[in-house]
């Protein structure tokens, strides 16, 4: 346990279970087990472990190789990896989450398939709208032209 009013500036590695509620500061912490960081936690570092929970503060990454929990009092700052991840009602969370488990999250992800030439040029021409729903001016209503509103780009 990191205690209240004790703060550390560096890497931190846990072969147990580890509960922060002082400060640190620093590149990752990484544990075998649980991290926890408690309501008085505040954290500026990337966190891994097996299981996150946070009820105080994160500003950097978090990956668990089987959940991460953001508690009602948590915040957090960073992108999430994990196979399982939830967030409490009232939890503040800025970033992305990826739902892939941790051990194929490293490994190559597929590319999206490209359409072929064919079909993306009879995609297009199919979606292009017909010529005489082209012009700018369009009949209104009362069967008087109005003029669409338009876009000028100037460069400079």
């Amino acid at each position: 346990m990191i205690g209240k009013g004790i703060s550390i500036s560096g890497d931190v590695k846990a072969e147990t279970s580890l509960r922060i509620e002082g400060r640190i500061e620093g590149r990752g912490i990484q544990g075998t087990k649980d991290i926890e960081i408690a309501e008085s936690g505040y954290v500026v570092a990337n966190v891994m472990a097996k299981e996150v929970k946070v009820s105080g503060v994160v500003s950097g990454d978090i990956g668990g190789s089987e959940k991460v929990f953001i508690s009602r009092t948590g915040q957090v700052q960073g992108n999430i990896i994990a196979p399982r991840v939830q967030l409490e009602d009232g939890a503040l969370f800025k970033g992305s989450i990826d739902m892939t488990p941790i051990e194929s999250a490293g490994a190559e992800k597929p590319t999206a398939v490209q359409p072929s030439a064919a079909k993306t040029a009879a995609v297009e021409k199919s979606s292009k709208p017909a010529a005489a729903s082209t012009s700018q001016a369009k009949t209104g209503a009362n069967g008087a032209d109005r003029k669409e509103p338009s876009l000028n780009l100037k460069s400079g």
